[in-house]
């Protein structure tokens, strides 16, 4: 159940099944198998990706996690039908490079939602800004980057990438986006 093994599950398992088939649990750090400590955030952003869910005990969790789980859910009942019945493209692999990197997204069969993942599993002193290429977006469409208030055309987004710059984890911002084990995710809408 450890966020960062499941990132190659995840991406692995997609090419059999559904992700709405998979099972994906926030679980509780330090992880049982391998007792490494992940912030809760990218834990629910790897399980926002299958059947979301939580294993662990929530009598020993912070009156600040417990309000990030409320806001986790609220996320992820808003997107449900997205992330269930949505189209997913694998964006970088984990078993490719370094496997540094693993990213996803879902896009809507009407093509004017989508949510990406953006996962990195360790950080880099110095990275250079990034570009993350999108797929399945209609090219004509306008899209709102609803984190970052951008907007930029699906042809663009596919082609060019969105830009990683200080949203992305370990770019200029050492806060709890910096580091080892982050993650990011993106909700794009149509205008």
């Amino acid at each position: 159940t450890d966020a960062i093994e499941r990132l190659k599950i995840q991406y692995g398992t997609s090419f059999a099944y559904p992700i709405s088939s998979m099972g994906a649990h926030v679980s509780a750090v330090p992880n049982h198998q391998v007792r490494r400590v992940t912030s809760l955030e990218t834990r629910g952003d790897v399980a926002y990706f299958g059947a979301f869910g939580y294993e662990l005990d929530v009598t020993l969790m912070t009156e600040d996690e417990k309000e990030t789980v409320k806001q986790q859910i609220q996320y992820y009942k808003k997107h449900r039908s997205l992330i269930q019945n949505g189209i997913f493209y694998r964006l970088k692999s984990p078993f490719e490079q370094d496997g540094n990197v693993t990213s996803w997204m879902v896009v809507s069969s009407d093509q004017k939602q989508a949510i990406i993942g953006y996962y990195q599993v360790l950080s880099r002193p110095n990275p250079s800004y990034e570009r993350l290429e999108l797929k399945g977006l209609h090219p004509d469409y306008e899209y709102t980057v609803m984190e970052t208030d951008q907007t930029a055309y699906g042809d663009e987004l596919m082609y060019a990438g969105i830009t990683l710059t200080h949203e992305y984890p370990g770019v200029e911002a050492y806060d709890e986006k910096s580091g080892d084990f982050v993650s990011v995710i993106y909700t794009l809408q149509a205008q």
